[in-house]
């Protein structure tokens, strides 16, 4: 990840590759907006913009050669949209930009941002964004392969620069950015190397180079989850020669103000299984197990940054291929705790490793259980590839969609209509996996898991579309895994803190 530092310096003073300064869209044309920036420097991008093609739109990146005022070689122009009515930029928007300025500089050794950070809470957002930026996935690339390093370090320069409210926003910034890169590289990497059992190595490895005290990993093998009744993971990871596994990652502090379990869908790879999918899109099905690769980083972030809440992560591993001990369609499996469910489509896996994770979450007696999952394609039919879906008991809901708002994450809130649930019957066991017809598919499976949390207050976050990201990089976000989730369930985390 790069190194980076704060300053109080003017930024023309900042000797540097690239110094980065905002540009916005006005009614007159493009204005630059930057910390400190002389006004002669100023008048004159403006003066040039036009004529370069500048609108200052988001997402927009242009770099221009320095004046000869500036220490940096080049000045990059990196777009912020419209103010807000109160003169200022909304936190994501300063995050964004700043990470596609960072993005965009790929190859470039050293970078000097300057945005306009009205107060200590906007740097914080810049400094997000330039780490979220300088990330790339390089680790099957050859010597010498079209592949430009990230920018290595990062001088955020700002007139708070000696507040010790932005030094430790910044560090909270370095915290987080390492487990959503964390994320990306699980999600990143290739399904014959990141199996269950080597999923659950690296969450060991994690914990152990963590070096945190009241951080614990158990797992959970095929043999000791057959003996413990965990029908959902045995049944959906029957079908590899590569068992499943239940990983618990769980950070307990001397003083915990409430206790939260997180359990993330860890489908390593997902043909479908019998159900088999479509050759074109299984490419992807790589990324099928980010909902667990977010739980575990975000576990580690909540020991990292000290956090008094008491946190345990139920990653919910398993490959789900045809083989030819793969469970068929019309299978019946029991779910710990013993609820059973008849398995009316192998491709709707996903749910039968939660089912398991769920009750052992609310076994282990928890204020609150989360889970995080690619779990349908619904989702994205329902709100594209950028927005995630978030439904359960209202409250939980809500305080799920208020942490994503801080955490400048996309979700959305989703009912779980009555009428729904009536699908679920099934004439051999107490359900069916699958959904009888394609209508509302994101919310039968809200439904679905919601059948194993009892009483206990809990949300669903279905992150399909969103977790890995097919097209151009655009803002802070690359190509592949994204990280999706990590931002919003800190955030919920903190704000327990503070309740």
């Amino acid at each position: 990840m790069a190194d980076l530092t704060l300053s109080g310096k003017n930024p023309t003073s900042v000797t540097a590759d690239a110094l980065v300064v905002g540009t916005c869209s006005t009614s007159d044309g493009v204005a630059v907006v930057a910390d400190q920036l002389p006004a002669d420097l100023v008048r004159q991008v403006e003066t040039l913009a036009p004529r370069l093609g500048v609108t200052g739109a988001v997402d927009e990146v242009r770099t221009l050669p320095a004046d000869r005022g500036v220490k940096a070689d080049v000045v990059v122009l990196t777009g912020l949209g419209e103010r807000r009515e109160d003169g200022t930029f909304a936190p994501e928007t300063l995050r964004r930009a700043a990470g596609a300025a960072i993005r965009s500089l790929a190859g470039t050794e050293s970078v000097a941002v300057a945005l306009p950070a009205v107060d200590e809470d906007e740097l914080a957002a810049v400094a997000e964004g330039a780490l979220l930026g300088a990330y790339a996935f390089t680790r099957y690339r050859g010597e010498g392969a079209d592949a430009k390093k990230p920018v290595e370090r990062i001088e955020l320069v700002s007139s708070f620069a000696r507040s010790a409210r932005a030094k430790a926003a910044v560090a909270r910034a370095e915290v987080l950015a390492a487990a959503v890169h964390g994320t990306r590289d699980l999600v990143n990497m290739p399904p014959n190397d990141l199996y269950p059992a080597a999923f659950a190595d690296a969450a060991r490895a994690a914990v152990k180079d963590l070096g945190v005290k009241g951080v614990k990993v158990t797992v959970l093998d095929e043999k000791q989850l057959a003996a413990g009744g965990y029908g959902g993971l045995v049944g959906v990871g029957q079908g590899s020669a590569r068992g499943p596994r239940l990983v618990k990652v769980s950070y307990s502090p001397a003083k915990a103000a409430t206790r939260v379990a997180i359990v993330g869908k860890g489908i390593t790879f997902d043909t479908g299984g019998i159900s088999l999918k479509p050759p074109a899109g299984m490419p992807a099905m790589k990324s099928d197990m980010a909902g667990a690769a977010a739980t575990l980083h975000t576990v580690l972030a909540a020991a990292r940054l000290g956090l008094p809440v008491a946190v345990t992560g139920y990653l919910c591993l398993a490959e789900n291929m045809p083989g030819g001990n793969a469970q068929r369609p019309a299978d019946v499996v029991r779910i710990r705790g013993g609820k059973t469910v008849e398995v009316t489509n192998t491709d709707a896996e996903g749910r039968l490793v939660m089912a398991d994770g769920l009750v052992s979450a609310v076994e282990d007696g928890h204020d609150v259980v989360l889970d995080i999952a690619t779990l349908t394609g619904a989702q994205m039919v329902a709100l594209g590839n950028r927005t995630s879906g978030v439904m359960g008991a209202d409250e939980v809901r809500d305080e799920v969609k208020a942490a994503a708002d801080v955490a400048g994450e996309d979700f959305w809130p989703m009912p779980l209509p009555a009428e729904l649930k009536e699908g679920l019957k099934s004439t051999v066991a107490d359900m069916v996996n699958s959904a009888p017809d394609r209508w509302g598919g994101m919310l039968f499976a809200g439904h679905f898991l919601s059948e194993f949390v009892g009483d206990t207050p809990w949300a669903h976050l279905d992150i399909a579309g969103p977790a890995y990201n097919e097209k151009s990089p655009y803002g802070y976000t690359p190509k592949g895994g994204t990280g999706v989730g990590v931002r919003t369930l800190l955030a919920f985390l903190e704000g327990r803190a503070q309740s």
